[in-house]
């Protein structure tokens, strides 16, 4: 079985939710390959890293005092999966180029350790998620090799596949992020507990093949 997750390295939710498809995945009685879609929660987001509070205070609004809040509240959770955020020192920016190491993680069936070590990086250890040379070492301590990772981003190689990810996105309706189709056949928002998704993995391994 197939389960494609569209997800942002910047989305604590995506986080939390790939986390608890891991467990349900242990309990699953058969084979499952997990293939990582791009999905950007802010297109417009900063070529620069900036501050996550102060971004978050400005996007949504309500200041660094309800942007921290928000922050402890999603911490709070992440802590009853076993992660470890710390999130008001860290930084956020543009994922275009995050995704595209993640789709050249595919080509060396290594998109799940890549994705691991990026949201770990993003959300446990404020290690930039968003520059070459950051990239580059994520990567490499994932499996990847330092300097291909480099060469596709100075080329702009998988641009047009990220952009592919974010149009299916649209075209399956969805409008956040985690999201979870189940071999083609049913689709999952949120991060969802592991029980939940357990659920979804044998729906789908006996329902017909259908659009999310």
């Amino acid at each position: 079985m197939r389960v494609e997750i569209w997800s942002d390295v910047v989305c604590p939710w995506c986080y939390i939710g790939t986390t608890n498809l891991a467990q349900a995945i242990e309990r699953f009685d058969g084979d499952v390959e997990v293939q990582f879609r791009a999905y950007q929660l802010d297109p417009g987001a900063p070529e620069k890293p900036v501050s996550a509070v102060d971004h978050l205070a400005a996007r949504y609004g309500g200041g660094r005092d309800q942007a921290l809040m928000m922050m402890r509240q999603v911490t709070a959770v992440a802590a009853t999966v076993g992660l470890q955020f710390h999130l008001e020192d860290s930084l956020t920016g543009q994922t275009l180029d995050a995704h595209r190491v993640l789709h050249l993680a595919a080509q060396w069936n290594l998109q799940p350790q890549v994705a691991g070590r990026l949201f770990a990086a993003h959300f446990t250890e404020n290690r930039s998620v968003f520059e070459t040379d950051s990239l580059a070492q994520l990567a490499a301590e994932a499996g990847l090799d330092a300097h291909e990772v480099r060469e596709v981003l100075s080329a702009g190689t998988y641009t047009e596949e990220v952009l592919a990810d974010i149009r299916q996105a649209r075209a399956y309706g969805i409008s956040g992020v985690p999201f979870f189709v189940f071999d083609g056949t049913y689709g999952v928002a949120g991060a969802q507990p592991p029980e939940a998704l357990g659920r979804a993995l044998a729906t789908a391994a006996q329902a017909p093949r259908t659009s999310p």
